[in-house]
């Protein structure tokens, strides 16, 4: 994907909104295994903006890495609203990054179940501030299968990441 036109010029928009802003940039991604942190880092110049990515696929990586509750993926799972914004959350905090957006979602072809179906896919945007301010936004995208639903996911959070 890191050869796709829309993906790139998403990237590139995100860091110029954000070098506008003057804000660096860290992600904690799950279902996009790394592509939204791939996709920023194929533009020249991200480096002034790119703080970190975190790829935490595993519960045990975001308990470990972003600091994740065992209580909340026991009580919401991975993919969940709360799940995602304390990715963002612990993103943020464990970066020097000004924004962190958050990516938890089911790919496919497995995996789904009738409340979270394949296709479904949770982000959340923290920003720092005076007061840490975080929203989440759920995505169901459907089950297009696991490339579709990866890319459909990235430019989401690459759109998530402007200001």
């Amino acid at each position: 994907m890191s050869d796709d036109p829309e993906i790139l010029a998403e990237a590139a928009r995100a860091l110029d909104a954000n070098r506008a802003a003057g804000r660096r940039i860290a992600l904690a991604e799950s279902c996009t295994g790394g592509l939204v942190s791939a996709a920023l880092t194929a533009i020249p110049g991200a480096s002034d903006l790119f703080d970190c990515g975190f790829v935490t696929y595993s519960n045990a990586a975001k308990r470990e890495l972003l600091g994740v509750p065992d209580p909340t993926l026991a009580r919401f799972g991975a993919v969940s609203e709360e799940t995602a914004r304390a990715m963002a959350l612990g993103a943020l905090l464990r970066s020097a990054a000004d924004v962190a957006v958050s990516i938890t979602g089911i790919a496919g072809p497995g995996g789904g179940t009738a409340t979270k179906p394949v296709g479904l896919v949770v982000f959340a945007r923290a920003l720092r501030g005076g007061e840490t301010a975080c929203q989440t936004l759920v995505h169901r995208f459907g089950d297009l299968g696991r490339d579709a639903v990866r890319r459909q996911a990235t430019l989401v959070a690459l759109r998530l990441l402007r200001p």
